[in-house]
């Protein structure tokens, strides 16, 4: 069986489609792999530069909390000076883990993507829509019982 000289056409134009396709996929995940090392890089220096800037505030604080304790050391023995200063901390630390404790129970969990998901299943697995096959047919009725009801 020959093939005409369109079906021939028609099937190398099918395949400098697909090699086209092929093609800009493969460009498009380069171009998308060169974008993403060019940004994390910058996303590298940058989280750097906030660990630096963290650990400088840490710093701060520590010395802030050394100078409230010698500030209130003016009229307060020296122990009771820094207890008044770790007590602050303590329940400032307390606080903030109750606030992110609520801030937890609040979590809903991934409902819109569960849902999109469950939509996405009843779309390639519509169910009762389908007509039966053999075997499958009459799954949905009542079996009938050995005494005819």
């Amino acid at each position: 069986m020959q093939q005409t000289t369109e079906e021939e056409s028609l099937g190398s134009l099918v395949a400098q489609a697909s090699q086209q396709i092929s093609t800009l996929v493969r460009s498009e995940i380069e171009l998308a792999k060169a974008e993403l090392r060019f940004d994390a890089k910058r996303v590298g220096t940058a989280a750097g530069l906030f660990a630096a800037a963290a650990f400088m505030a840490h710093l701060c604080l520590i010395l802030i909390s050394f100078t409230i304790a010698y500030v209130l050391d003016q009229w307060l023995p020296t122990w009771a000076a820094f207890l008044i200063v770790t007590v602050f901390y303590l329940l400032a630390a307390g606080l903030l883990v109750f606030i992110g404790m609520r801030r937890l129970k609040g979590l809903a969990g991934m409902k819109r993507t569960a849902r999109s998901i469950k939509g996405l299943k009843e779309i390639a697995d519509p169910g009762d829509d389908l007509v039966p096959t053999a075997g499958v047919a009459g799954a949905h009725r009542e079996p009938v019982k050995p005494d005819g009801t």
